[in-house]
């Protein structure tokens, strides 16, 4: 039986909107237009739009109420001859030691972890709990846990070590940054060590059979299979954990009050710089100068690391092949 069609075409053949939009590839045209016009909209308004006005606020001697005057740059070259500003880059070399500490311990305990042992689902979870909690309670934990007479020192007391013979954790000048360092390690290796985990879960279990059965210890297998396979995790995490440290914040701004006592990062002297002085466009070239050196490590890592593991695919080729 057929199907007349009794629908009036429209003049010069053209269909209307609903007629179009009836069509199931017009619906998918749809859908994909959105879906990718929508996030770059949001994109460019939320991110590239204001960090373009950074850029321009940083030529700029401004507040947030006097007018502002073009200075050229100024405010660049402040960032790198005022001792105050300059000093915090020293500050965040500690953080970048820690980040890389952390990355070897997460590494450590992600790949014990990984393999047959008691308790792994709970060491999981005990270590990835600090990341759940939030970075100001962990600073109000450890502005105590360090307090002289608190939690740090009765343990040590504990131990037979006397408290005059302890050190002032925050006050001392040589220990308080690497107190703030420990915080920052014990937050965020539980992260890392589960991106790794699941990283080394990944592999073929028979590559350790026959890495084995060719005499490989543990260090060779991990060192010629799980390093090499995991190499693209590894490459993120120190991305993310190096740069990071360049933006440390919490820490030091809650445990030793806006960074008191030598411990002021770059990222809590931009703060200060922008909220508390008002020094708008010095802020924004921080901000500036802050992108531009998380950009220039970033392609520094990655290079290493594709020289670092250069021969990763080879390697593991060569143990499947010995399979």
């Amino acid at each position: 039986m057929s199907v007349v069609n009794t629908s009036t075409p429209r003049p010069g053949g053209r269909k209307t909107f609903k007629e179009w939009f009836a069509l199931p590839k017009n619906q998918q045209r749809l859908v994909i237009f959105t879906f990718a016009v929508v996030p770059v909209f949001l994109l460019i308004m939320f991110t590239y739009f204001p960090f373009a006005r950074m850029v321009e606020y940083s030529f700029y001697n401004m507040s947030y109420t006097k007018n502002r005057g073009f200075i050229g740059l100024k405010n660049y070259i402040s960032v790198f001859t005022k001792e105050e500003l300059f000093s915090t880059f020293r500050i965040s070399l500690y953080y970048m030691v820690g980040a890389l500490v952390q990355i070897a311990l997460a590494l450590y305990f992600a790949t014990i972890l990984s393999f047959r042992t008691k308790g792994t689902a709970f060491y999981k979870g005990a270590m990835f709990f600090p990341f759940l909690v939030n970075g100001i309670a962990i600073g109000f934990i450890f502005k105590f846990f360090y307090t002289r007479g608190y939690v740090l020192d009765t343990t040590l007391g504990f131990l037979g070590i006397p408290l005059e013979s302890l050190p002032f954790w925050l006050r001392d000048v040589k220990l308080n940054n690497w107190s703030l360092v420990a915080t920052s390690v014990w937050k965020y290796m539980g992260q890392n060590m589960v991106l790794f985990a699941g990283a080394i879960m990944s592999v073929d279990p028979n590559l350790y059979e026959a890495a084995s059965i060719d005499g490989a210890n543990k260090w060779h297998q991990f060192r010629y299979i799980i390093l090499p396979s995991i190499s693209t995790v590894l490459t993120l995490n120190v991305i993310l954990s190096i740069t990071g440290s360049l933006s440390a914040f919490e820490p030091p701004y809650v445990i030793t009050s806006m960074g008191g006592n030598g411990t002021a990062t770059y990222f809590i002297q931009m703060h200060k710089t922008a909220h508390v002085e008002h020094r708008v466009g010095l802020a924004c070239a921080m901000a500036v100068v802050l992108v531009l050196i998380i950009a220039v490590c970033t392609i520094i890592q990655k290079l290493v690391f594709k020289f670092a593991f250069r021969n990763a695919g080879t390697e593991t080729k060569a143990v499947k092949e010995a399979k």
